[in-house]
């Protein structure tokens, strides 16, 4: 009703100021002429605000006579004590302690591959075999002398015990066995190197080299992944050393796939990175459907403060005055019909986690406070609570 009455007095005043005009005006837009068209709009225009200024003035006389004049709807909430956790957001990546490529330790053309991409293998199974280049010939000549000389120094010893012989004689036979034995060892050792093994049980991720190549130690011939031991690693600013350790809550996020988990810092690294002022910390992840993929990316949320009885509000409805000082609104003097007085409130506050900020003073628990309208309301003004 107001603004129709605003409406009508402005466009009364409006006609009554140009029906005396109105000749006058028509007569600049007849003429034609751009410098009298502007004068005659400008003293309009200052007509015009000097009318708003007077309306508004008349508007607010009414709002203090009128006891039916339209109130402010607020919407309010009731302050209550709650547990307030604050997290730290950072990205990390998922590692694996067990993702390797395997390289060749033997010179020779790559015999075998026994395995394809995507098979699962145990730990010890034989992945690939190398030409030995006749290692296992030497080996079986090796072994007949060790088998001589053993049964050479077993008589050997036989005779010595029956003080029977030289010692001379006894300890050559000794030596020349235990040094068969070695060169049995050595050999062994070296056709060994021959055939690639699984470290770890896991799964063939890549097979790098085709059967029939050529390989020399060190080249890479596959990867390995084991997706069972997997861990989160992050790197946190230096500052959160204290709050920040290992046994703290995290709650881990993966977007891509939808899902998320609740864990524990597992390990907490007690050096401080000079280049970003950072320590880095690792997550345990349970991998348990195999979902989750070395260097997949994570979200995380780590609690670094926690406030087990404090009042939160929304951030949204907290303002700040010229003196810097926080305030907020709440309600007094409720009555049957729901009309209330806003009263302005200083606070302090704390800590702030997504949309929410805790209230260290100022507002107790039991406390309506204005949540929908606080930002158009007064110290002081009556309002309407919708309920």
């Amino acid at each position: 009703m107001k603004n129709i009455i605003t409406s009508l007095l402005i466009g009364f005043v409006i006609v009554s100021c140009g029906s005396d005009k109105k000749n006058s005006t028509e007569s600049v837009i007849e003429k034609g002429d751009l410098t009298k068209l502007r004068e005659k709009r400008a003293e309009l225009v200052t007509q015009a605000d000097a009318l708003s200024k007077e309306i508004e003035l008349i508007d607010n006389a009414i709002g203090k006579l009128d006891e039916n004049h339209k109130l402010t709807l607020i919407s309010t909430f009731t302050a209550k004590d709650t547990v307030f956790n604050h997290y730290l957001e950072l990205q990390a990546d998922v590692q694996t302690k067990e993702n390797i490529v395997l390289n060749a330790e033997f010179a020779g053309t790559l015999q075998q591959v026994y395995v394809t991409e995507g098979q699962k293998v145990s730990k010890g199974q034989m992945l690939a075999k190398i030409d030995d280049g006749g290692l296992g010939q030497q080996l079986a000549q090796l072994e007949v002398q060790a088998n001589l000389a053993k049964t050479t120094f077993e008589r050997q010893q036989n005779l010595w015990n029956q003080k029977i012989g030289s010692e001379i004689q006894y300890l050559q036979a000794k030596t020349n066995y235990e040094a068969q034995e070695k060169a049995v060892a050595q050999m062994k050792s070296q056709i060994a190197k021959t055939v690639i093994r699984a470290p770890f049980t896991g799964t063939i991720d890549d097979v790098i080299t085709e059967k029939g190549s050529v390989v020399a130690p060190g080249a890479p011939v596959m990867r390995i992944v084991s997706l069972n031991n997997m861990y989160l690693e992050a790197e946190v600013p230096e500052k959160y050393i204290k709050s920040i350790t290992e046994g703290s809550d995290v709650i881990v996020d993966f977007p891509i796939l939808g899902t998320s988990l609740e864990t524990t810092i597992s390990q907490a690294s007690s050096y401080i990175n000079p280049g970003n002022r950072s320590f880095s910390i690792q997550i345990k992840v349970p991998n348990k459907d195999g979902q989750i993929k070395p260097n997949l990316t994570g979200k995380i949320k780590i609690k670094d403060y926690s406030n087990p009885k404090v009042i939160t509000v929304p951030i949204s409805i907290v303002s700040e005055n010229a003196e810097g000082e926080q305030y907020l609104y709440i309600v007094e003097n409720i009555s049957k019909d729901n009309i209330a007085t806003a009263k302005k409130v200083i606070v302090t506050t704390g800590k702030s986690q997504g949309n929410f900020v805790e209230i260290l003073d100022g507002i107790k628990d039991g406390y309506q406070v204005i949540k929908e309208g606080a930002r158009s309301v007064k110290d002081g003004q009556k309002v309407s609570i919708i309920k």
